[in-house]
Order: structure tokens, then sequence, then C-alpha cells
């Protein structure tokens, strides 16, 4: 069993462990793409295609960028810049992963591969809501600003909508939903905190927002719930009574 010290420690090291990550996932700057060698775009490409494959994503990220810097329109220019976003994603450099996908969305907006951009791009939304230290000890963000998970549902949506054939629908229609109940467990979230502190108008619009936009998510009874409370607190009957008069309908579904 690990004492507390123990714990103290540990909790040290991983914090170290990951303010070095984010040190190192940061973008190449000149003189890293300088040093890369003066080779051909094939053969640099050759190289960072193999360190991507084996995990090597900072190496990947200097040689990738040496070739887009050095052979911007060379037959591996798109090739590389996509390559860049998964290196990026993977380095967990979310900012610049969306800096390229935009990049890349905006000088090319009817390549062949753009879903393939939109689907990372809900990818690194999501990434970028994360938090390391929080999601590792457990502590529940719900409460956070829901601002990129609304991005990233708008991501998955534009997918699903303009390429309706593409292969990445399935997951992205998948990440849709699991988005949708995060977004609506924000706003419940803020309801409740409001109705603690017997703002209960404020409450209960909260809880009207998530019957009228995420009504789909499984947090819609919830919302329902503190509705009738709420407007039972503010004695509004008729309201209190309808929100629990659908509350059950939707049960007996």
């Amino acid at each position: 069993m690990i004492n507390k010290i123990g714990k103290r420690a540990f909790a040290i090291v991983f914090s170290v462990s990951v303010l070095s990550l984010g040190a190192c996932s940061s973008a190449p700057d000149q003189e890293d793409i300088e040093r890369v060698p003066n080779r051909s775009a094939q053969a640099l490409y050759l190289d960072a295609k193999q360190a991507l494959d084996n995990g090597l994503y900072a190496r990947s990220i200097e040689l990738l960028s040496a070739i887009d810097s050095r052979y911007p329109f060379g037959p591996y220019s798109k090739q590389v810049q996509m390559d860049l976003v998964y290196a990026h994603y993977q380095s967990n450099n979310t900012e610049q992963a969306l800096a390229t996908i935009d990049r890349f969305i905006r000088l090319n907006p009817n390549h062949k591969d753009l879903d393939y951009m939109y689907y990372m791009r809900g990818l690194v939304n999501i990434k970028a809501d994360k938090n390391a230290f929080q999601e590792y000890f457990g502590i529940d963000r719900a409460d956070r600003d829901a601002h990129r998970t609304r991005v990233a549902f708008t991501d998955f949506s534009t997918l699903v909508k303009r390429f309706p054939d593409s292969d990445y629908v399935p997951e992205a229609k998948r990440r849709l939903v699991w988005l949708l109940n995060r977004m609506a467990r924000y706003e419940l979230k803020v309801a409740n905190y409001y109705y603690e502190r017997e703002a209960y108008l404020a409450a209960a619009n909260r809880g009207k927002y998530v019957v009228e936009h995420y009504s789909q998510s499984s947090y819609l009874n919830p919302a329902l719930e503190i509705m009738e409370k709420s407007y039972d607190k503010l004695g509004l009957t008729q309201l209190s009574e309808h929100a629990k008069m659908t509350r059950e309908l939707n049960k007996e579904r």
C-alpha cells in the first residue's frame, strides 16, 4: 500500500512528467527545421513516415515541418499537412493541430480527404477540453465551460451532413451521442448549482434549455425534475405540474 508520502511523491513526479510532455509537444522552431538534413522531399517524407509509424511524434513533426517549409507546393504537401495534424494530436499540441487543420480546410475546400480533417478537428477539440491532472485523479469536470465540447459537436455534425458516405461517419455519430450527453450534463450541473443557491428561475431556465436542445440525451428526465422543483419553489404550480406530467410520460416510453 502506498503511504501518504509515497502518494505525494508520485503526484509530484506525475505533475513534472505532464509538464515535460507539454513542453516537448510544442511546434519546432526555425532552428529545428534548419537542422533537418537538406534532402529531397521524398527522402524526408519516408523518414517522417517511419518516425510517425514508430510513435516518434516529435521527430516526425520536425521532418514534416521541414518538408512543409521547403516544399510547400510539392507532391507531398497535402499528405504532409494531414500527417502533421495527426502527429500534433498525438503530441497533445492541440493548438498547432487546429491551426494546421484550419489552414488545410481554408486552402483546400474541395479536397478528397476533407472528411478526415473535420473528423480530426472534432477529436482535437475533445482532447483540448481535457485536463491531464483532473482526468487522472478522477475530478468531475462536468461543471466546466463546454465551449470546446460544442465546437467538437459542430465539427462532427459538419462531417455527417457534408460527407454522409464517409468512412468516418459511424464513429462521428457515436461521438455525437457522447458529446450531446456531455453538453446536457454541463447544463444540468449549472441548473443544480443555481437551485442549491435558491436561484430558482435560473435553475428552471437551465433545465428548460436541456429539454429544448438536448431532448435526445439521457438527461431529459433530470432536467424536467429540476424544472418541476424550481417552478414549485417559485409558486408556479401549473408549470411545475406540467414538468412533472411530462417527466412521468417520458418514463413510460
